[in-house]
């Protein structure tokens, strides 16, 4: 029998352990009953930050402000990889304004900034906005 992988909740950021081979059923959340492993970006904050770091499956993280030309251009973009990921990668989006601290926190000195963590540490940082292929290339780099 696998090992069932844990997921934070984008919502509640409760745990869940989730079988490997029913990521792509839209497994909920134990607790609040949300999809845990969405094909759309979440929203980071200083507040959930920590709590989404656990869990088995990396997390991909955009950092944007709303002011930002090429981070509003980026966005959909984002969206699009979240949907073909769904299952191997989560993506969150953390409003660099709202979220001075830890913007502050991770050394963002650009923006639009993606950075890949896997369990809780950061493995990979890319500075710019990049088209579709060459997100989904950059990332399968990194073994995703």
């Amino acid at each position: 029998m696998p090992t069932p992988l844990l997921i934070p909740c984008p919502s509640c950021n409760g745990l869940n352990r989730i079988p490997a081979e029913r990521l792509g059923d839209t497994p909920r959340c134990g607790r609040c009953k949300h999809e845990v492993v969405a094909s759309t970006p979440f929203e980071l904050t200083q507040a959930n930050f920590a709590s989404q770091l656990k869990g088995d499956l990396p997390l991909l993280v955009d950092v944007w402000a709303d002011w930002c030309g090429p981070c509003k251009a980026f966005a959909p973009t984002f969206y699009q990889a979240a949907s073909q990921l769904q299952g191997r990668c989560r993506l969150g989006k953390l409003d660099s304004e709202a979220n001075p601290q830890l913007s502050s926190q991770l050394g963002i000195r650009s923006i639009p900034s993606l950075i890949l963590f896997k369990a809780g540490r950061e493995v990979a940082r890319q500075s710019g906005a990049l088209p579709l292929p060459q997100l989904l290339a950059w990332l399968q780099s990194q073994g995703l």
